[in-house]
């Protein structure tokens, strides 16, 4: 099945302590049915001193489960759903159903 979430996407938090915030799809993990967002879903990490990173408490994205999550709409960035289509020229783009724009990607 073809991938309704991309890395690169923009999309919005439908649920959780990060709802109604949008962010850039940094990675997908299609195993899990998650996905990393930007600046979504940060928790702090305690890491020990290594030769290359400083110790420490930092705080890094955890990742999110795609069904909180809804690709945001090329028009006005609210969320939609995405479907697909097949162009003249043979290629299966994305579209969002509530508009009916192309999503790049």
């Amino acid at each position: 099945m073809a991938a309704k979430v991309k890395k690169g996407d923009k999309v919005v938090v439908l649920t959780g302590r990060d709802k109604g915030r949008t962010g850039e799809v940094i990675q997908v993990m299609p195993k899990e049915d998650r996905a990393l967002v930007r600046g979504i879903n940060l928790v702090k990490r305690h890491t020990r001193q290594t030769q290359t990173s400083e110790g420490g408490i930092i705080s890094k994205e955890a990742a999110i489960h795609l069904s909180n999550l809804a690709v945001a709409d090329p028009k006005d960035g609210k969320p939609t759903r995405v479907g697909f289509r097949i162009l003249e020229d043979g290629r299966k783009v994305r579209f969002a159903k509530r508009s009916g724009d192309l999503i790049d990607g």
